[in-house]
């Protein structure tokens, strides 16, 4: 059984959330140099998720879900187009919009991607204990389910299994 744990605020595990998201970086980005597809920039990971999560979007929302203006989501996905990581079409619901969503290749170089950076971080969890690794996931999932409900609707990610089944 882990050790108990001093109560922090949420200010404390904050600061420590923002020092682990660096060392994930630093996995990420040593995971990202070993993927089969090469580098894929920050920007282009995010527009990628987000199109893979809501299937088919138009440029408006994933400025939106973004956060960015509309020139540089319009830029940004000038250049997954011309990657062959997205593919544009009619949008089903204006004659003025268009849809994108993910071609094949976008789904591959995702998959790809996402399973490099989990072998980084694969190979620093095998030296946490089992039960260091149950709490972290416990604690994973509840700050998912709440980044989720602060991000909104289509933010929660994952598959049918959670983290705690696939540690457990």
């Amino acid at each position: 059984m882990p050790r108990s744990l001093p109560s922090r605020t949420p200010e404390h595990v904050a600061q420590v959330a923002c020092h682990v998201s660096e060392l994930l970086e630093v996995l990420w980005g040593r995971g990202q140099e070993a993927a089969s597809t090469g580098p894929l920039p920050p920007s282009q990971f995010r527009a990628l998720t987000v199109i893979e999560d809501q299937q088919r979007v138009n440029q408006r929302a994933l400025g939106e879900a973004l956060g960015s203006r509309p020139s540089s989501v319009s830029r940004l996905c000038d250049r997954l187009e011309a990657a062959g990581l997205v593919e544009r079409l009619a949008s089903t619901t204006s004659r003025r919009e268009v849809d994108l969503r993910l071609s094949r290749r976008g789904s591959a170089v995702l998959d790809d991607f996402r399973a490099s950076r989990a072998r980084e971080i694969e190979a620093v969890l095998q030296s946490m204990s089992p039960a260091h690794l149950r709490t972290l996931a416990e604690g994973l999932e509840q700050f998912q389910d709440a980044a989720a409900a602060h991000i909104g609707p289509g933010a929660a990610r994952g598959g049918a299994e959670g983290p705690s089944e696939a540690i457990a």
